[in-house]
């Protein structure tokens, strides 16, 4: 009998810690590119509940105008908040800075620039980086990122090439099957593809084609000027334009001349204000 309680205090303990990280998880908030309105930046600054004390880090290992990118996030946010607001561009020989990776950890809000998703998770997957923002996420803070910071949520991350065309095209000009390429994200959404500056750019063809490649997923396109906050299983809509989620492919097939065909899927459009629950988190 003592065995038996014991076993099952053990299991509600684990029950409870497991209750508590989830609990604890932070935001997400994922912008689809382009120019972030006022009301876009108030509503990033509400989402991430910053105190007094708290600290901003922007990352911006995506771009190759690091100084540029920081100053243009950091005059929108000022506007705004007086938070201290830090630079970390992590090169190689910074990964393992402890003082930096401290400060990364402690921050409360986590922005990462535009610019090339590749070039992004190249700097910090299999690195300290990579962990430490994790940590901070679990622990509360408000991860952010515009354009290619928006693409590397995903755990499959679109990468933009085309592989059945070996000229870069914003929009693809083909629905194939093996036609787009992935890599490996920073994995805060999981189950889940977000696709950027989505209308504007027309890349109807691209999302679908992730959808073909991933069925099980929901894939997830955000116009510019717009963005969705995640908080676990709840998303929330803010900005000017719209964003578009698909998923669930009815009678998904592959013909021999590798197009991509099916039935229906479940297909959803949403504007400023618009809420939803992903089925994966």
């Amino acid at each position: 009998m003592n065995y038996i309680r014991r076993t099952y205090t053990f299991i509600l303990i684990l029950l409870l810690s497991a209750s508590q990280l989830m609990a604890q998880k932070g935001n997400l908030f994922i912008i689809g590119g382009g120019s972030r309105s006022p009301e876009l930046i108030q509503s990033l600054l509400e989402t991430s509940a910053l105190q007094p004390k708290d600290y901003i880090i922007v990352l911006p290992m995506a771009t190759a105008e690091p100084e540029a990118s920081f100053n243009s996030i950091k005059q929108q946010i000022t506007a705004f908040s007086t938070n201290n607001i830090g630079l970390l561009n992590f090169t190689p020989e910074q990964v393992n800075n402890k003082k930096w990776l401290d400060s990364l950890k402690g921050a409360r809000l986590i922005y990462i620039v535009g610019g090339d998703q590749s070039r992004f998770m190249k700097a910090v997957l299999h690195t300290p980086v990579y962990a430490a923002i994790h940590e901070a996420y679990q622990n509360g803070a408000t991860v952010a990122g515009t354009s290619a910071g928006a693409a590397v949520m995903s755990k499959q991350m679109i990468t933009g090439a085309q592989l059945q065309d070996s000229v870069y095209r914003e929009t693809f000009n083909k629905l194939w099957t093996k036609n787009i390429e992935f890599e490996e994200g920073m994995g805060l959404l999981d189950g889940v593809i977000i696709d950027q500056h989505f209308l504007r750019r027309s890349r109807y063809n691209r999302l679908l084609s992730a959808l073909a490649a991933y069925p099980e997923y929901e894939c997830i396109g955000i116009d510019e000027g717009t963005a969705i906050i995640v908080h676990q299983k709840n998303v929330n809509v803010a900005g000017v334009s719209q964003v578009l989620r698909i998923s669930k492919p009815k009678n998904l097939k592959v013909t021999s001349k590798n197009l991509i065909k099916l039935d229906g899927l479940d297909f959803h459009l949403y504007t400023d204000g618009d809420q939803f629950k992903l089925k994966n988190q």
